[in-house]
């Protein structure tokens, strides 16, 4: 049987060697040749996949089990964007945000997401750390259909829930909103009550709150249960001066490792940056999201689509480190010792500047 050898891209066989016949060779030795040889290329092929697989780098990403970054993290694997940017993802479940930061600081994960007053305070304490934005989404203020709270004035003397502790953000910027307007500190003059997310979707649908300050996918189900907006971020934003979105969630890493890795993160941010483009402009894609996103009802699925979409940030404000400071500066004004100094003002490297968005605006 003749045997061929692969020069290159063209197979060269015995009757193309005319003189490999002009001598005596062994059937056995034949049969020797090509299983030694068909043992050199498989070696070769085996070597070159692995060659391959360690030249890809990996991403570890620490993120909630539950949480919705999960949603855009999905859509990523289900389309292949890692093998199309040339990574690999391992996708670390944590429990807590907490155990998130504590994750990323033991070198257990690369990237996390959490929001950069963080980011800015570790900065302050030296810890060189540093953010892109994910997301603009965040709570809203509801209060129950029928309810007497018109405007945030009405708020005195009312219980307000936050699902947080007193250092939430969305509070802090509520109650500097509050005091800017009508001299109301809700910190005194109402009645705050601070319970876990979930926790206060139930107190609310109870009655035992007047009005509910929770994270936008816990208000996406109290919308759909006799529950309306008083007021949202984007109008307690516009009357603290800042008219414009920023960013409040993103991607944090060690800024030492993203100047080692700077590739490998810049290619993880443009695939996702493709998924949530996908999970923008594509409903069917959500259909396979269903079982994530736990939707008890089809008018809450819509609402977690529809709250989704309007937190992804699409570009970048030219002004947009002015709205940050100005956010910083009310959040320190109202958060007390934790907050004044720690957080102000914004530390330069705070967000990274190896990526960002088009500026809004511009093509």
């Amino acid at each position: 049987m003749p045997i061929a050898l692969l020069i290159g891209k063209h197979p060269i066989s015995e009757t193309d060697m005319p003189e490999i016949h002009h001598y005596a060779v062994p059937s056995g030795l034949w049969r020797t040749a090509r299983r030694c040889f068909s043992g050199l290329l498989c070696a070769f092929a085996i070597g070159c996949a692995a060659a391959e697989s360690d030249s890809v780098p990996t991403l570890r990403v620490g993120v909630l089990k539950f949480g919705t970054v999960n949603w855009s993290l999905d859509t990523l694997q289900a389309h292949g964007l890692p093998q199309k940017y040339h990574f690999n993802l391992q996708v670390v479940p944590l429990a807590s945000a907490d155990a998130g930061t504590v994750a990323l600081q033991g070198g257990a994960v690369d990237v996390i997401v959490a929001d950069w007053l963080w980011v800015n305070r570790q900065r302050s304490q030296g810890i060189p750390v540093a953010f892109v934005p994910y997301s603009n989404a965040i709570g809203t203020v509801l209060v129950r259909d029928g309810s007497p709270i018109r405007e945030v004035a009405d708020l005195k003397g009312h219980t307000i829930g936050i699902g947080g502790g007193p250092s939430d953000k969305t509070w802090l910027l509520l109650r500097a909103y509050a005091m800017k307007k009508s001299g109301l500190d809700l910190n005194s003059q109402a009645k705050p009550v601070y319970a876990a997310p979930p926790m206060l979707n139930g107190l609310a649908l109870a009655g035992q709150v007047d009005a509910a300050l929770n994270p936008w996918q816990f208000d996406a189900r109290l919308e759909n249960h006799g529950m309306h907006p008083l007021i949202s971020l984007a109008e307690i934003l516009a009357g603290l001066g800042i008219d414009r979105p920023i960013p409040l969630i993103g991607w944090v890493f060690h800024s030492d490792w993203a100047a080692q890795n700077t590739r490998l993160l810049q290619d993880f941010l443009s695939a996702i940056a493709e998924a949530n483009s996908i999970l923008a402009q594509q409903d069917p894609e959500w259909e396979r999201l269903r079982s994530l996103m736990k939707a008890e009802d089809p008018a809450t699925f819509l609402a977690l689509r529809s709250g989704y979409r309007k937190g992804i940030p699409q570009c970048t404000e030219p002004d947009y480190v002015s709205n940050v400071t100005k956010a910083l500066h009310w959040l320190s004004e109202m958060g007390g010792e934790k907050w004044a100094g720690a957080n102000a003002p914004l530390n330069d490297g705070t967000f990274w500047a190896g990526y960002r968005l088009p500026t809004c605006g511009k093509k």
